[in-house]
């Protein structure tokens, strides 16, 4: 029995960027970026320094205005909506400044304050982000960890619709990294906060967000589910191998092979790209053993969002 086509209207953009520029002075920082997040969507926004993510960001969180192209932040232009926009934001950037000689608990009570908020959702922000233990705390006595979850905690103090965060977890150690991402979580199963998250972090991407935006030189280059991003851009494998000392990795036969070899010498390391596994490894072990290089180790693996990254520009993101 074929199911009927639904008769309900799509639901409109919680964002919704058309046809964006943004330069400075001879830089252009946006070019023709057009981007539409929906209600509940954890989006990462990938790219190095310099791609335009930050500037992107500003002009989503009404900070800089677009030279041509509309904003619209749940159907409303920034114009003229002010004050009710930013009421359904919350927003932390990189680095956030606190005064250091405040506790947790002011701190938090102060920035409440702005929204006529009580001491009840000044306690369940500090439950929230795990700094119960610290509520007594001078901020300055906090790890860089422990501040980076009272930024966040402060963007969330007033249920945000929208929140975003610029590059949150930068300079933080793998654990502390790992419990902004906990906090995150928790919020996507129990709210319909849309989420907009810039990072340097291909792992961070990946498990947070149901979108992924790839940007470059101020272009989305590709947007899309993990899924569909590797499915439509970065279909095959990767073969990654090193090869023993003994061998010369600087022999120019690499160059004349039969497999595009990306080689990193520093490490003996190398990879390339197959379409075919079935024929290309056993093609790649003959190319090696007629030459008598042997084989340190070899893993085949699917290929990941860092290889499209690669694949799209030509660089790593940390390049």
């Amino acid at each position: 029995m074929r199911a009927h086509a639904s008769s309900c209207p799509a639901a409109d953009p919680v964002i919704d960027v058309q046809a964006v520029y943004k330069s400075f002075d001879s830089v252009e920082a946006v070019r023709g970026v057009d981007l539409r997040i929906m209600e509940g969507q954890f989006t990462a926004i990938l790219g190095p320094n310099g791609a335009g993510k930050t500037t992107l960001v500003e002009m989503i969180e009404g900070i800089q205005k677009p030279e041509q192209g509309s904003i619209r932040i749940t159907g409303l232009p920034w114009r003229g909506n002010e004050d009710a926009l930013h009421r359904i934001m919350g927003i932390s950037l990189q680095e956030t400044r606190f005064v250091d000689r405040l506790t947790v608990f002011e701190t938090i009570r102060l920035f409440a304050g702005f929204y006529d908020l009580d001491n009840g959702r000044v306690d369940e922000i500090i439950d929230m982000t795990g700094l119960c233990e610290k509520r007594d705390a001078y901020v300055v006595e906090l790890s860089g960890g422990q501040r980076q979850r009272l930024a966040l905690g402060l963007a969330l103090l007033n249920h945000p619709a929208i929140l975003i965060l610029d590059e949150p977890t930068t300079g933080l150690d793998p654990n502390a990294r790992r419990e902004i991402w906990s906090i995150l979580l928790a919020l996507k199963k129990k709210c319909r906060t849309s989420l907009v998250l810039t990072t340097h972090y291909m792992e961070e991407a990946e498990h947070l967000c149901d979108r992924i935006v790839i940007m470059d030189a101020g272009k989305i280059l590709a947007q899309g589910s993990l899924d569909q991003l590797l499915e439509n851009h970065c279909a095959g494998k990767i073969i990654a191998f090193s090869l023993e000392p003994d061998v010369d990795v600087s022999d120019a036969a690499w160059m004349d092979g039969p497999f595009p070899v990306r080689w990193n010498t520093d490490q003996r390391k190398g990879s390339f790209e197959v379409t075919q596994i079935e024929n290309d490894l056993p093609a790649f072990i003959d190319y090696l053993k007629a030459r008598q290089w042997k084989l340190k180790d070899m893993e085949c693996r699917r290929k990941t969002l860092d290889d499209l990254f690669v694949s799209m520009t030509g660089r790593r993101l940390h390049e």
